[in-house]
Parts: structure tokens; C-alpha cells; sequence
């Protein structure tokens, strides 16, 4: 009886180990299928992030289009609209003047006196001279038409009359002579009155009471007085070569200056050299100014504000897109989402974190934001988020 229970133990136990050994194969075929499997995963995953990494990420924007005008400030130079040196056109002494530095004057007004004692004495001589040969003229006029009517007698000879035709010739050429040269007295002893030429405001007065005045033909000639036209001002502007063509006369411009903080001067353009300058590559322009009150003064320092129309469609890149390579300036792209091309561009002003594009790029191209060194055409880049900044994201 006990025999027989041993032998049913030991048969209900074989089977029980072999499931247990089956159990046991079960989960270690698991653990190695699982670590296989965990394995390619993170292998598939290396390869993955590998890839991705070899990629470069890159910014993109969009270029801004640039305003149809744009302001250019450009230093610039006030000058008098008319300006003149006063010189003496006689010798002598100043005997007085009228006006002194900052008077205005009206053209035509009295500006000094000019004693002039040579000129006159020259003057009183010339006129004698001319007295004498004017009565010269006429003894030889009587005298060569008593000898025409006595040649009708035959009482002179044809040389006699010849003789006196010629000597009436010639004295009364001596006789224009004379009248010329007191003219010429005459404009010189005119000259003893300096007068204004114009309206304006006497700058600088060299002379004083009792200085010899020197017309400049003895020794250096000094300058008397100085007038300046200050009712209206000429302004000159250099306007760089690449904005010349829009630079045309009609155009509205406004002055600023550092002594009147906030305020604006209205100025028309009226006149371009129409030739730029080879030193400097720039258009001299000309732009006029009221000055009615006299606030502004000629020779000071302004800035002029032009808004000059932009003639082409341009856009507008920050400074960080562009690329410079030894064929000359470039932009990377992005085009068709995923590739590198490189695009030559053409720069117009420089406003310092952003410049001009006058041509290479539209404001729908994908402008690559701070394009590494290693950066070449046709090389694939994955793009990871717009860049903001200046232009159009």
C-alpha cells in the first residue's frame, strides 16, 4: 500500500519538472529576445539621432521690402545765396565809413567815403589838357577852311589844303584823346563812394577812418568790407553716388540743426551739378532755404533730411545673413525646403544692423540666419524655426 502511493507520487512529479523546465526555457528565450530586441531599438535609434545630427538646423527669414521712400540725412554746409568782397576801385584815404559788421544794408546804400586828392589833381589836369586841345581843334577847322576856300582862287597850292585837312585830323584825335581820359578821371573820382551791390549784411569791415587805400596797383590790394545775402540760403548737399538718380530738383527736403534742438527748417532742392564728383562719388546738390527772420547763419554746420523715392523694388537683410566669399557677396537660401543654394545679391545703402538689397532676392525667398563657414551650394540643412529680427519672419 505504501509502495503503491511512492510509485504515484513519483509519476504525478515528472511531469511537474518537465513543465517547470519548459517554464524556465519559456523566460530565458524571453530575457534574450527582449535584450536582442532592446538592443536593434537603441541601435536603430543611434542610427536616427546620427543622421539627424549630421544634418546642420538652420534659422530662416524673409526679407522685409524696403518703404518706397526712404530718408538719407547727409551733412551739410550753409552758405549766403549771394556773396562778394568789397575792394576799392580808387587810391586815396578813407575819409569815413557808414556801416559797421552785422549792419543790413539796401543795394545801393552808402557804405563808406574815399578821400582822393591825386585823382583829383589828375582830374583838374586832364581837364585843361582837354580845354587846350579842343581849341586846338578848332584853330585847325577854321584854319582848313580858309585854305579850301582860298585853293578855289588858286592863292594856296593842293598841298597847302592837304597840309591843313591833316592837322585838323589829327587835333581833333588829340582832342577824343583828352575827352577819354577825363572820362576815365571821372569813373575813378565816381569810385570815392563805395556802395552796396546788394541787399544783405555787412560780414567783416578791414578799414578804418585815415588807412590808405590801395586799388591794387602799387602793392596788394585789401578788402574794405564784406556782404553777405542771408534773406535766403544756399545749403550744398553731397548725395552718394547710389542715390543720385533720385535726387531731382523740385524735391522738398527740411534742415535740423544742433543749436535749435526739435526744429525744422523747410528747403526746396532747386539744382543738381549733374556730375558726380570722382574724388568722392557723390552729387553736389543745392538746396535753398527761407531766412526771412535771419535765424539761421550763413557758414554754420546742418543736417539736410532728403526723402528720396526708391526707383526699384528693394528689400531689406539684417547684416547676419550675408555671406562674403571671394566671387563677392552672398546669401544663403532655402528655397526648396531642405538644400542650400547660394545667391549672389547686390547691396544699395547700409542703414548698420541692416542693409539694402538692390537685387539677388524677394521677400519670398528663405534667407538662411547666421550661415556657417562650412556652408556650401546644394548641401541639405533642416530648418528648425523662423528667426525673428528686422525682416520678415
Amino acid at each position: 500500500m505504501e509502495a503503491r502511493h511512492q510509485s504515484g507520487e513519483s509519476g504525478r512529479s515528472g511531469p511537474r519538472r518537465l513543465l517547470w523546465a519548459l517554464a524556465a526555457a519559456i523566460a530565458a528565450g524571453a530575457l534574450v529576445f527582449s535584450g536582442i530586441h532592446s538592443r536593434s531599438k537603441s541601435e536603430a535609434a543611434l542610427d536616427e539621432e546620427t543622421l539627424t545630427l549630421a544634418v546642420p538646423s538652420v534659422s530662416i527669414l524673409h526679407p522685409r521690402r524696403s518703404e518706397p521712400k526712404q530718408e538719407i540725412v547727409l551733412p551739410a554746409n550753409i552758405q549766403p545765396y549771394s556773396d562778394a568782397p568789397i575792394y576799392a576801385r580808387t587810391n586815396g584815404y578813407l575819409k569815413k565809413w557808414y556801416v559797421d559788421i552785422g549792419g543790413r544794408v539796401k543795394k545801393g546804400q552808402l557804405l563808406a567815403e574815399i578821400d582822393t586828392p591825386e585823382v583829383n589833381q589828375q582830374l583838374e589836369q586832364a581837364r585843361a589838357e582837354l580845354a587846350t586841345a579842343e581849341a586846338n581843334e578848332r584853330l585847325a577847322q577854321i584854319t582848313a577852311k580858309r585854305y579850301q576856300d582860298l585853293m578855289s582862287s588858286d592863292a594856296v597850292s593842293k598841298q597847302d589844303v592837304d597840309n591843313a585837312a591833316g592837322n585838323l585830323q589829327s587835333t581833333r584825335a588829340q582832342a577824343q584823346s583828352a575827352l577819354e581820359n577825363v572820362k576815365r578821371l571821372e569813373y575813378l573820382q565816381a569810385f570815392e563812394k563805395i556802395y552796396a551791390p546788394f541787399d544783405g549784411v555787412i560780414t567783416a569791415r578791414n578799414v578804418d577812418v585815415g588807412n590808405l587805400i590801395d586799388s591794387g596797383g602799387g602793392g596788394p590790394q585789401k578788402e574794405m568790407f564784406h556782404i553777405a545775402a542771408i534773406r535766403e540760403l544756399r545749403v550744398y548737399v553731397n548725395v552718394p553716388q547710389i542715390d543720385s538718380p533720385s535726387a531731382k530738383p523740385g524735391m522738398t527736403a527740411y534742415l535740423t540743426l544742433p543749436q535749435f534742438p526739435g526744429r525744422r527748417f523747410a528747403g526746396k532742392l532747386v539744382r543738381t551739378a549733374n556730375a558726380i564728383d570722382p574724388a568722392s562719388r557723390t552729387l553736389l546738390v543745392e538746396v535753398d532755404v527761407a531766412n526771412e527772420s535771419g535765424t539761421l547763419l550763413p557758414g554754420g554746420y546742418a543736417e539736410v533730411h532728403l526723402a528720396l523715392p526708391t526707383l526699384a523694388a528693394t528689400v531689406i537683410l539684417p547684416v547676419n545673413t550675408l555671406i562674403f566669399r571671394e566671387g563677392g557677396m552672398e546669401v544663403a537660401t532655402v528655397n526648396d525646403g531642405k538644400h542650400v543654394r547660394m545667391t549672389p545679391i547686390v547691396l544699395g545703402r547700409d542703414f548698420g544692423t541692416e542693409v539694402e538689397v538692390v537685387s539677388g532676392v524677394g521677400e519670398n525667398d528663405a534667407v538662411i540666419v547666421s550661415p556657417p563657414d562650412s556652408l556650401v551650394a546644394g548641401e541639405e540643412v533642416r530648418i528648425v524655426s523662423p528667426a525673428g529680427g528686422g525682416a520678415r519672419p
